[in-house]
């Protein structure tokens, strides 16, 4: 199987020449999906299957059977499409029993499936595909597949803001597809993304000349205007238009005819100071909340006929003073030493705000890419964590214990909140190993499951509510500080604690 051979490849060059091959075999409709599952994306999106209904589908015993995924192009073959056509019928089925239904469809299909094809669905629909190549590398693999430009290829996917209509067209109509996609208003780009910076002087030295402004804790969205009828999409790139009304009568009554913002939607308290973000959702799924919303813009993608996602930021920063008035503009400041930008981000924290963002000020718009050009700069929460598992690693980390399962103290046990396999050194991995081998309890093709002993503190950015682990929350970007072998399981933070850190700022810190 592909994904299995990448996984196990050591390279980016060899992991590449993988797909690019495998690729290069197959036919249009087949490329198209396969490209999508193996960048980790699934075309329907959300598919309303979470963890405990995907793992009790997994406990019927895969069938020895042919691969599901590389069966040459040359013989007609409907998997790809037949997998397609039932996670088209998960996410569409709603409404009562429709659980029940969803956990039998999947069991039946896996049931066809062999150990491999079995794993990979787990990781594709848990979103946890951990083959070392991604959405990146696939792009660049179907890009040389269809003899295109990657960076063509990149910037389609860039303003299409979907994976799978890009990979149609090129499966379709090879570079020739892509002058489809073009920058256009009601038509939702992916945002860029920031990369996280260590530390001021770290980040200082990899910018050049840089702006910091504080990190909103509030709702991405992305403004659309054209003529009158005015849009606005989400991170997701999901229509909220409804939802925020203010927003749209502000974008509506700016001196332009046709504009592309991005910016956040926030929520102050009484006192001015910003409301966090599980205040803040509460209007975006629907309940009452007396905080005001309002929109505040950091970018400008588009004005009138100008396409500006190419144009330095200082250029695009200069075209937003001009439309959008003060009060609606995240406040920037240009700094040069690091002293500077270390008051800056203290007076954010200060204020409320959940960081600070540092911004080349020569950086083009790249959307979907978590590069250097935009940074975050915000405090770490940490937790202590008991070890349940860990997955075996692939590539360089081949034949090391990586990926960890992690757990928080929960009445009668320990409940999942996650996944994370970041943040370890090879020394660490080697000790990790050796540790977890003489706590085991069981294993399978991939994983090993031991007694729950071993404490890590672990680092991350918010709790989220997720169905995906049976503790109803996951954690965001979660990373390995360091082992804790001082702290016993009975010392781990608590189920409680977590439900308690999810209700309040991403910002704060449980108490010691």
């Amino acid at each position: 199987m592909t994904s299995h051979a990448v996984r196990a490849a050591t390279g980016r060059l060899e992991k590449r020449a993988l797909l690019t091959e495998f690729f290069a075999r197959l036919a249009s409709d087949d490329l198209r999906l396969a490209a999508s599952y193996l960048a980790g994306e699934i075309p329907q999106g959300a598919i309303q299957v979470g963890w405990r209904a995907l793992h009790a589908a997994l406990s019927q015993p895969p069938p020895v059977q042919t691969s599901l995924f590389d069966q040459p192009a040359t013989v007609e073959s409907p998997a790809l499409a037949e997998l397609d056509a039932v996670f088209e019928q998960l996410q569409r089925t709603m409404g009562p029993g429709s659980g029940r239904w969803r956990a039998a469809v999947l069991a039946h299909l896996l049931t066809r499936l062999d150990a491999n094809e079995r794993a990979f669905v787990h990781g594709l629909v848990l979103g946890e595909l951990r083959q070392g190549a991604l959405r990146a590398l696939v792009l660049e693999a179907l890009a040389q597949a269809c003899n295109t430009e990657i960076k063509d290829v990149q910037r389609a996917v860039m303003f299409a803001g979907s994976f799978d209509a890009v990979a149609a067209a090129l499966a379709r109509d090879g570079a020739a597809g892509l002058a489809a996609f073009q920058l256009e208003p009601l038509v939702p780009i992916e945002p860029m993304l920031a990369g996280t910076a260590e530390n001021i002087e770290r980040a200082l030295a990899d910018l050049v000349r840089v702006a910091i402004e504080p990190k909103l804790d509030g709702v991405r969205v992305q403004v659309h205007r054209d003529g009158d009828l005015v849009q606005v999409f989400s991170r997701q790139l999901r229509d909220v238009t409804p939802l925020v009304q203010d927003a749209v009568a502000l974008v509506r009554s700016l001196p332009v005819q046709r504009v592309i913002l991005d910016g956040e939607v926030v929520a102050h308290d009484a006192g001015g100071r910003p409301l966090p973000f599980q205040d803040l959702m509460s209007r975006f799924t629907r309940e009452e909340t007396a905080a005001p919303l309002y929109v505040v813009f950091f970018d400008v993608l588009l004005l009138d006929d100008e396409v500006m996602v190419d144009r330095p930021y200082t250029e695009r920063r200069t075209a937003l003073e001009r439309i959008v008035p003060t009060r609606h503009r995240v406040t920037q400041t240009v700094v040069e030493t690091v002293e500077a930008a270390q008051a800056n981000y203290e007076a954010a924290l200060a204020a409320g705000h959940e960081g600070a963002m540092l911004k080349a000020l020569d950086a083009p718009y790249t959307a979907g890419r978590r590069g250097s050009q935009w940074l975050k700069m915000k405090p770490a929460v940490t937790v202590d964590l008991v070890i349940l598992a860990a997955e075996w690693g692939h590539g360089r980390r081949q034949g090391v214990l990586s990926n960890l399962h992690l757990g928080a103290r929960a009445e009668g046990g320990f409940a999942m909140l996650g996944k994370t396999f970041k943040g370890m050194t090879d020394a660490m991995l080697r000790e990790l190993t050796a540790d977890m081998l003489g706590l085991e309890t069981r294993r399978d093709e991939h994983t090993v499951y031991v007694r729950p002993e071993r404490v890590v503190e672990i680092a991350f950015d918010s709790v989220q509510r997720s169905p995906r682990y049976d503790s109803g929350f996951a954690l965001r970007f979660a990373r390995v500080k360091r082992f804790r072998p001082d702290k016993s399981a009975a010392e781990a933070t608590t189920l409680a604690e977590i439900r308690t850190l999810h209700s309040r700022r991403p910002s704060e810190h449980l108490p010691e």
